[in-house]
């Protein structure tokens, strides 16, 4: 456990930006996974409008540090691609 009053105060913001950060990551993923899953389905047009919901999530994901900046260009290119496809 931290001693000092800075350590105590630094568990207190790791706590508090975690929660932040899952929570970020978990709006990403399960928006992602909604895209694939209409992409499977073959709604490509409904696939469209929640790529900017998608993009907008991925995009605060590495603004925040949560994912890097070619993790994030990753998963946005490789939906895009996917869209296409159908």
């Amino acid at each position: 456990m931290p001693i000092t009053k800075s350590a105590k105060k630094a568990l207190r913001q790791n706590k508090r930006r975690r929660i932040f950060n899952l929570r970020r990551s978990q709006k990403m993923k399960s928006l992602i996974k909604e895209v694939r899953n209409l992409i499977t389905a073959k709604k490509k047009e409904e696939a469209l409008k929640l790529l900017s919901q998608v993009y907008q999530a991925i995009d605060k994901a590495f603004k925040r540090g949560v994912i890097k900046k070619n993790t994030a260009a990753r998963k946005k290119s490789r939906l895009m691609k996917a869209i296409k496809k159908i």
